[in-house]
């Protein structure tokens, strides 16, 4: 009898996301820990640099951390002058969290070896894959959001 070959079904995009995302994380984790900060602490203080003045709330859902997390990373971000705290003007009740002049000093210094890790991600893409998957991605973040 002839052998019959079993194709292997390929793995799930979810799965093939999930193993990107920790890759990516452990490069990330690799690049920042020579200034004593996480990757999920580098991910707040870009959020922070693109939307500055957030409240705890509104950065726990950008950075992907939960509420109670992001008070345990806030304090240590802010204890390292990296961030501060102060009072929103229309809500008296609401802290706002801000970036210091550090905390972008450090951004900055991590900006040319992280844009290298993307760049590395999609060298074998051109250009238009890479805008592309780009695209599929935020699309894929807005169906699940």
């Amino acid at each position: 009898m002839p052998e019959t070959q079993v194709t292997k079904a390929p793995p799930s995009l979810l799965y093939m996301v999930k193993q990107v995302e920790l890759v990516v994380r452990a490069h990330l984790d690799e690049l920042v820990r020579p200034s004593g900060i996480t990757a999920l602490q580098y991910t707040s203080l870009t959020v922070l640099e693109r939307h500055d003045g957030l409240s705890a709330a509104q950065l726990a859902r950008d950075s992907f951390v939960t509420a109670q997390s992001i008070a345990d990373l806030v304090r240590s971000l802010e204890s390292r002058g990296l961030v501060r705290r102060e009072r929103n003007p229309r809500n008296r009740r609401e802290l706002l969290i801000l970036l210091t002049d550090a905390g972008r000093a450090l951004l900055a210094r991590h900006a040319g070896p992280v844009r290298d890790l993307e760049e590395r991600m999609v060298r074998d893409l051109t250009v238009h894959q890479t805008e592309q998957f780009r695209q599929a991605l935020a699309k894929a973040w807005h169906a699940l959001s």
